[in-house]
């Protein structure tokens, strides 16, 4: 008798499991909250990778986005979506460097979306937003907000609407720096036998990439891809951010083809209390050198030239990595193995900084 009040009981209890599970499930179906993907700057391919700037798509007048500012009743900025859309076809870019978000929708036939955002328009909190236009390819829907400074996003898609809401980078990282590959483009730095500085220094900086991702710093790029950022776009991604370093990678050149060796460049101008300018750049300096088992060419203040270190407002420094004027210099940094170690140097410099 009492076992089958026992297995009555359990039987109830499942039911009432499964029925409050059931309920759960059903609400979140009707609800249909569901986070969008988000991309970084440094792991999407932008355009200007593989076009030139003459083939490039350029929005014009007709795929203007409407902005509706008037309608402030929620802290989220909203995008309403067509109904065939679905979460997953929804990817976030995080174009940083052009201050742009890009809300990608993949579709087979792109251009059945045109209608919908030729007439429609975006509303909510839209103080970050200066403008939006959209881009239709054969394969994606591409909507472009330039904003007025550099974010990081939540973001859920629900009943037909992405909900973006628009975070200063320091709100949500804790610790966050800049990583400046120098050159790009028609810069091409030092250049020997075809061995350009500007691919040297996109390499660290990939190599860096696949170590940081795995910690908890956020790192931002002044570029991944062979684009030339200028000067002041490079130095107000650090006070952007509050980033709380400053790392530009360089190669070295020089007429005597017998130098070789590591430096590190600061300025000593503009002082930092604490932890510096020179005392990043010494850091810097020896780890690299430790890591390569090389040479240290010592610390060097800054020229008129190195017009990144002198700008920053936040501890900067640029190490140089070797000679590529040097043989057999030029011979290591060709080496995914040796710019592995160079990148290894400067992460573990980073990480003793802030253990420091």
């Amino acid at each position: 008798m009492q076992q089958n009040s026992l297995m009555k009981s359990t039987l109830l209890y499942c039911v009432l499991f499964v029925a409050a599970a059931m309920s759960v499930m059903l609400y979140y179906a009707a609800t249909k909250t569901v986070g969008v993907a988000d991309l970084a700057q440094d792991e999407v391919v932008r355009p200007s990778a593989q076009k030139t700037e003459s083939e490039a798509a350029v929005p014009t007048e007709e795929n203007e986005i409407a902005i509706n500012r008037a309608e402030m009743s929620t802290n989220y900025f909203c995008i309403p979506m067509p109904e065939k859309v679905k979460a997953e076809e929804v990817v976030l870019e995080n174009h940083y460097m052009d201050k742009e978000l890009w809300v990608s929708i993949s579709a087979e036939k792109a251009k059945d979306y045109e209608a919908f955002f030729e007439t429609g328009s975006v509303y909510g909190n839209c103080d970050s937003v200066e403008d939006g236009r959209f881009e239709a390819e054969e394969d994606r829907i591409c909507l472009r907000f330039a904003l007025n400074g550099v974010y990081e996003y939540r973001s859920i898609f629900e009943d037909h609407i992405l909900y973006v809401e628009f975070v200063p980078s320091k709100e949500m990282y804790e610790k966050i720096i800049v990583i400046d590959p120098a050159y790009g483009g028609k810069e091409q730095g030092v250049a020997v036998d075809g061995i350009l500085s500007k691919d040297i220094t996109l390499d660290v900086a990939k190599a860096l990439k696949t170590k940081f991702d795995q910690s908890d710093i956020k790192v931002y790029y002044t570029r991944m891809d062979d684009s030339n950022p200028a000067v002041e776009d490079r130095v107000e991604l650090a006070a952007a951010t509050k980033a709380d370093m400053l790392i530009r990678i360089e190669v070295s050149g020089d007429e005597n083809s017998k130098l070789y060796g590591t430096s590190a460049v600061y300025n000593s101008q503009y002082f930092i209390p604490g932890f510096g300018n020179v005392e990043l750049a010494d850091l810097l300096e020896r780890e690299v050198v430790t890591s390569i088992s090389g040479k240290a060419c010592g610390l060097v203040e800054s020229s008129e030239e190195d017009q990144v270190v002198n700008s920053a407002t936040v501890p900067t420094a640029a190490i140089r990595v070797g000679y590529l004027t040097n043989s057999q210099e030029a011979i290591l940094l060709q080496r995914e193995d040796y710019i592995k170690r160079i990148a290894e140097g400067i992460y573990n410099a980073v990480i003793k900084a802030y253990s420091a």
